[in-house]
């Protein structure tokens, strides 16, 4: 083995993948914007959608309240809410949009809040709306402050205290540091995009290295250096290797800046309903990607072996896209809430990195896990490099037409 011929196939591979397009879109722009993208732009406009329709003038008509003009005159006065004339196709009209929300409120409200009998406040919405949602939550607001003044009043007029009804009172004291609130958020979304930029950074290096060396006829001049095919694969591979890792790094650089540039453009009315109000350690991050090193051995060495049996280009591509689903599918299970790492898992390529790295965002370290998945995954990425040496060496695979 000549660590020296690795390294001169692994510059010359590496300048000319440099020098394609393809590999540095790939490699290089896509994880730089597509992090910016998904964390900036979708997560900065939906919380400003979210703040809009939080600020919006909730749009709602009262059913009935004839006989109530109490009530009815504490809701046209409330925050925030604009009680307009009464419809009968408000059901209608919530689900065309043109308003929010419904109140029906029962006959005899007013006297019967006095007896402690007024009935049921019924509330019309437009679930998965949200600005009906916030205007629900707003009238719901109302009646319970409503609701809670009129028993203090009640146990006033009969001189009792109003700690009767209220003997104490719950309060929720969150206990979980700001980097474990982090890695609930993050456990599932960081690694699921390692991975997949890591798959996705290797693809295109992977097919230029092999299919694309035999469109271009030059896999022939190759093969005929003084470099033995063992050193010529092991150089491509290394390539392919450093094209994934630099994607996978590149990605996570540029989430934890979109992220911290995000929280500053988040409304503040949104105070705890802030998606990006949480955070997570750099050295949490770093140990994330080294327990993704392994997989992108993986990915490089089965893309090379899968990609050496095409013809051309094209058909390199048509036998790699299946493979997305292959490894998307197990790194969005690893993302659903209540899929645990257990010892059948951490077996499971992909799933297992996924699943531990969620753990390990919230700073929960199995160890015994961890190593395991160290294992089971190098040994699978021993294999695909085998595999993929081996295939080099065949002259039915280099030369297929």
């Amino acid at each position: 083995m000549s660590l020296r011929n690795i390294g001169i196939v692994y510059r010359k591979e590496l300048r000319e993948s440099l020098r394609d397009r393809r590999t540095l879109t790939s490699m290089i722009v896509v994880p730089i914007l597509i992090m910016p993208l998904l964390t900036i732009g979708v997560g900065v406009a939906v919380s400003k959608i979210a703040g809009s329709a939080k600020d919006e003038l909730a749009k709602v008509v009262v059913v009935g309240g004839n006989d109530s003009p109490k009530v009815v005159s504490a809701l046209q006065g409330a925050k925030g809410i604009s009680v307009l004339p009464f419809d009968p196709n408000y059901e209608k009209l919530i689900g065309d949009k043109k308003i929010r929300a419904a109140v029906e409120i029962p006959s005899g409200f007013d006297a019967g809040l006095e007896q402690g009998t007024a009935g049921t406040v019924k509330i019309y919405d437009y679930q998965g709306n949200l600005s009906s949602g916030f205007a629900e939550q707003k009238l719901e607001n109302f009646f319970r402050d409503y609701r809670d003044k009129a028993v203090e009043q009640n146990l006033q007029a009969r001189n009792l205290s109003k700690n009767l009804i209220n003997p104490f009172t719950i309060s929720e004291q969150n206990v979980a540091s700001a980097q474990q609130v982090g890695g609930q958020v993050l456990g599932g979304i960081l690694p699921y995009f390692i991975i997949i930029l890591c798959l996705t950074g290797a693809m295109y290096p992977a097919m230029d290295l092999t299919a694309g060396e035999k469109e271009r006829g030059t896999i022939e001049t190759i093969l005929s250096s003084p470099v033995s095919r063992v050193h010529l694969v092991l150089g491509k591979f290394l390539t392919v290797l450093t094209a994934s890792l630099c994607s996978g790094l590149l990605s996570l650089v540029s989430m934890g800046v979109s992220f911290q540039v995000a929280k500053r453009l988040i409304p503040p009315n949104l105070g705890t309903d802030n998606p990006f109000n949480f955070s997570i350690g750099l050295p949490t991050i770093g140990i994330i990607f080294l327990m993704v090193v392994p997989l992108a051995v993986l990915f490089a060495a089965g893309l090379l072996a899968i990609a050496l049996f095409a013809k051309s280009y094209k058909e390199a591509q048509s036998y790699i896209s299946p493979l997305m689903i292959v490894v998307i599918m197990p790194a969005l299970i690893g993302m659903l809430p209540g899929v645990e790492l257990n010892s059948r898992m951490s077996i499971i390529p992909v799933l297992n990195t996924s699943l531990i790295c969620k753990e390990i965002a919230t700073g929960t370290y199995h160890w015994n896990s961890i190593l395991t998945i160290l294992i089971s995954t190098s040994v699978y990425a021993a294999a695909a490099l085998y595999i993929a040496v081996k295939l080099f060496q065949r002259e039915d695979v280099l030369f297929r037409t």
